[in-house]
């Protein structure tokens, strides 16, 4: 038979148990809320992720359709300016012929900045096809050549292709690759009032070969480098004021190296130059398309 004492000395552990008991309980409500939140929680992030995504999807379905809708009048601008200066309706003043080359060379212009818009809507939405296939470097710089001999203008300054040494052929998608080197020579010709523009190649190790488009032009600062692959990027300066453009071709060049398994660099210092690189497998991963037999 318990004792009064040993009564007594049940009193304090019942009531530690009840109290535990009531904080244990405390605890499973605390618990219980937290989960709520971090369920509403996740329910908001997914929502926002949706809306992200949608964002995303109509963002690119827009400059889908409007570089679709440019493209129509731009081709009739440069047709009427094309026969214009074929003189079709007979001869220009020399007044009417600076003109007519004003409104070709704006509206090139503005082709090339529909083109890379329309070029970003694809990846963005990974409707974008890598099709690769064998070729020669030299036929690559050959091609490269002749898109930019006629519109060399300026003869303070030399465009030069080296001749690939021991390159042999490549496997990757050649028309993206001619893009992203089309895309580097254009802004080094743009940007280098005298000197050269040089464009190599040269084999990095067994995998890899890289591709370089050097000038001798105004130079990047280094603060800049960081932000010259992301879009409608610009660097300030007065030449560049003077030269149109959307920013989008180095971050076209970008998005279109990694489809290719590759990376974009730049080297540059403000009055010394710049160096812009790609490199990229000399044949395309499997990862990215499949091996070629």
């Amino acid at each position: 038979m318990p004792t009064p004492a040993d009564s007594q000395d049940c009193l304090p552990i019942t009531q530690e148990l009840a109290e535990a008991r009531l904080q244990l309980d405390a605890l499973r409500e605390e618990l219980d809320e937290t989960n709520r939140g971090v369920v509403a929680l996740y329910a908001e992030l997914d929502a926002q992720a949706e809306q992200l995504k949608r964002a995303t999807e109509l963002k690119s379905r827009f400059l889908a359709y409007m570089s679709h809708e440019f493209r129509t009048p731009i081709s009739s601008i440069l047709s009427i300016t094309r026969l214009l200066t074929d003189r079709i309706d007979g001869p220009l003043t020399p007044e009417q012929e600076k003109q007519v080359h004003f409104i070709e060379s704006t509206a090139t212009e503005f082709a090339e900045i529909v083109n890379d818009l329309l070029d970003l809507a694809k990846i963005e939405a990974g409707r974008v096809d890598v099709s690769p296939e064998w070729f020669e470097m030299v036929d690559l710089f050959s091609a490269l050549r002749g898109m930019f001999k006629p519109g060399l203008i300026n003869p303070n300054t030399t465009l030069i292709f080296e001749e690939p040494v021991d390159i042999g052929r490549i496997y990757t998608d050649d028309r993206k690759l001619s893009q992203i080197l089309r895309n580097f020579i254009s802004n080094a010709l743009k940007f280098t009032l005298q000197g050269e523009v040089r464009v190599s190649a040269v084999r990095q190790d067994d995998r890899f070969v890289r591709f370089s488009v050097s000038d001798t032009g105004i130079g990047i600062a280094t603060e800049h480098h960081s932000a010259l692959f992301d879009d409608y990027s610009q660097v300030d300066s007065p030449i560049q004021k003077r030269l149109r453009g959307t920013g989008l071709g180095l971050s076209l060049s970008k998005q279109l190296a990694t489809l290719l398994g590759g990376t974009v660099d730049v080297t540059s210092a403000l009055g010394e130059g710049s160096v812009f690189s790609i490199t990229v497998p000399a044949v395309l991963p499997v990862t990215h398309m499949n091996a070629p037999e």
